[in-house]
C-alpha cells in the first residue's frame, strides 16, 4: 500500500533521481566559445558585485565614523 502512496519518500525519491538522470541525458558539454563566454560574464558580474561593496564601505567609512 505504501508503494503506491504518491506521498511516501521512496516514490519522492524514485521521482527526483529520475528526473536527474533525465536533466543529465540532455546536457551537453559546452564548446570552447560558450565556455569563455561563461567565464567573462561570471568574472564581470564578480568584479561589478565587488566594486558596489567596496563603494559601501567607503561611503560607511567616510560618513559614519
Amino acid at each position: 500500500m505504501e508503494d503506491i502512496n504518491a506521498n511516501s519518500w521512496k516514490y519522492k525519491l524514485k521521482s527526483f533521481v529520475g528526473e536527474c538522470f533525465r536533466v543529465l541525458k540532455i546536457t551537453k558539454k559546452p564548446d570552447a566559445f560558450e565556455f569563455k563566454t561563461v567565464v567573462k560574464v561570471s568574472g564581470l558580474g564578480i568584479l561589478i558585485i565587488g566594486f558596489i561593496g567596496f563603494l559601501v564601505q567607503m561611503i560607511k567609512i567616510l560618513f559614519f565614523q
